[in-house]
């Protein structure tokens, strides 16, 4: 039998390195046991030959074309549990922990595809006389073992490798050692600051943009009164703009600014453990963009970012850092879009946000119109004030008489789609009477806010908030409601479009 075994196993390596397969064979061998036919098997295919030891790895050596680097285990905090792996001298940063362990756990117990060759008088034809890559594994049990790892075999899924205490070299499936081929800057976490589950995802509290190229800061504010979603009418973000003017924000084209630092990947890694002339080199000393987000529990996490670059696939990235880290990495520009955002960019257009009902009165004059005074009141056989969201649960009042209050909501909802095409920051405000005024009070916050609009060319109207330019827009729409003005007391149509 042993004879029979022996010639079996020739026959098989001389077919695996000429790339050729075990044709189906019959062999009448002696009667055995049938443990002992299945290992025989098992040794003449060279398939399934545990080639390291299925044991507990202390760490393992890495030296590959790339890098040199130590993957070692960290003590295990309870009896039990599953070893974890970190790199030693890059403990601190931000590792896929899931990859890393991944270079002791599949080393363990490693078994063969095949037998390449029996001895190791021929290394070099299958690279490993200069191995790609050689892993010194040292065991908790104290013994050390090498892994050479050579070339990719023809049939492109195996690799050959041999190990220190044998002179056989095996073919072992590449996506078992795949990992090894990784440098450091592979097996850093990309993830620039990991998103919170959502039970314990913070309100974001502010968002602060500071950038070389405006001559303003970028504030957005987490509005208090974003908590009733009956009060800003389903229009507006959770956050509003307080700087460098006052503005309801989009929710869809917000939502990247204000939360998207939670979640944030980076494209590449620029530098690990980065000294103060690598973080000059990249353009971080001073940076070109800061970005600073506040939580409510307790964090504050500052962005800072480069100028941006054209890389050679002329993608626009920037270099950056986040503040506490010791990592450059490299973002897109269209990731990371506090680099480019504009004020008009982020605002939702919308100059009034109230929900129609919150609205306790409003004064309506212009230049050309009789001015109406408008009164809004829950009628008594509502449960508690502001409990309807319907129209017949307010009576309306224009210059103290009832007008339909169906009505009143059609103005109101033409009244809001006022959009700002652009800011009108420190434009002087006309001195004269503008083509609308309106001045409303909430009774959710009793507060009053007066909105004018001006005539500022034959097309654009300047809009002015409490006193302070604000946006320009169409001024075919300022005339247009204007004239609405009259037609809330009588019932009639309101004009709908301009142009």
């Amino acid at each position: 039998m042993k004879k029979a075994v022996k010639g079996i196993i020739g026959l098989t390596a001389a077919l695996a390195v000429l790339g050729g397969g075990l044709a189906a064979l019959k062999l009448t061998e002696p009667e055995d046991t049938e443990e002992s036919t299945s290992s025989s098997t098992s040794e003449a295919s060279g398939s399934g030959i545990t080639l390291l030891e299925d044991a507990e790895i202390k760490s393992v050596d890495v030296k590959n074309a790339d890098d040199e680097y130590t993957v070692t285990m960290i003590e295990k905090t309870e009896e039990g549990a599953a070893a974890t792996y970190t790199i030693k001298g890059f403990e601190s940063l931000p590792l896929s922990t899931s990859v890393v362990g991944t270079i002791p756990n599949n080393a363990s117990g490693l078994a063969s595809t095949a037998i390449a060759a029996e001895d190791s008088s021929s290394l070099a034809k299958f690279g490993l006389e200069n191995p790609v890559i050689t892993a010194d594994i040292h065991y908790t049990s104290g013994k050390d073992v090498t892994l050479l790892i050579g070339d990719t075999a023809p049939n492109g899924s195996d690799v050959y490798v041999k190990t220190s205490d044998s002179d056989m070299v095996y073919t072992v499936a590449s996506s078992y050692l795949a990992n090894y081929h990784k440098t450091v800057y592979d097996l850093v976490d990309k993830v620039v600051l990991e998103e919170p589950a959502e039970d314990v995802y913070p309100i974001i509290k502010s968002v602060r943009i500071e950038r070389d190229d405006i001559d303003y800061d970028m504030l957005l504010e987490y509005d208090e009164n974003s908590d009733d979603d009956e009060f800003m009418g389903g229009t507006t973000a959770t956050h509003v703009m307080t700087q460098p003017t006052y503005a309801y924000l989009t929710i869809e084209r917000s939502m990247d600014i204000t939360n998207g630092m939670f979640g944030l990947t980076a494209e590449d890694i620029h530098c690990l453990m980065p000294a103060e002339s690598d973080i000059a080199e990249a353009g971080l000393t001073d940076p070109f963009c800061t970005v600073t987000m506040s939580c409510d529990d307790g964090n504050t996490y500052v962005l800072k970012m480069s100028e941006p670059y054209t890389d050679e696939d002329k993608n626009t990235m920037h270099y950056a850092m986040l503040e506490g880290t010791d990592i450059i990495y490299i973002l897109s520009a269209e990731t990371a879009k506090w680099g480019v955002i504009e004020p008009i960019d982020v605002t939702s257009r919308f100059v009034m946000g109230t929900y129609v009902w919150y609205i306790s009165d409003m004064k309506l004059s212009g230049k050309d119109i009789e001015t109406a005074e408008i009164k809004v009141t829950p009628k008594e056989n509502e449960e508690s004030e502001n409990s309807s969201s319907k129209s017949d649960g307010y009576t309306v009042t224009s210059n103290g008489e009832v007008v339909d209050s169906e009505h009143f909501r059609e103005f109101y909802a033409l009244l809001i789609k006022a959009a700002a095409e652009e800011f009108a920051l420190d434009t002087p405000v006309p001195d004269e009477e503008p083509i609308l005024a309106i001045t409303y009070t909430e009774s959710y916050g009793n507060t009053t806010q007066t909105i004018e609009f001006y005539e500022y060319s034959p097309l654009k109207a300047l809009i002015v908030i409490d006193g302070e330019s604000k946006y320009f827009c169409a001024k075919s729409f300022a005339e247009t409601m204007a004239g609405n003005v009259e037609r809330i007391g009588t019932g009639e149509a309101y004009v709908e479009t301009w142009k």
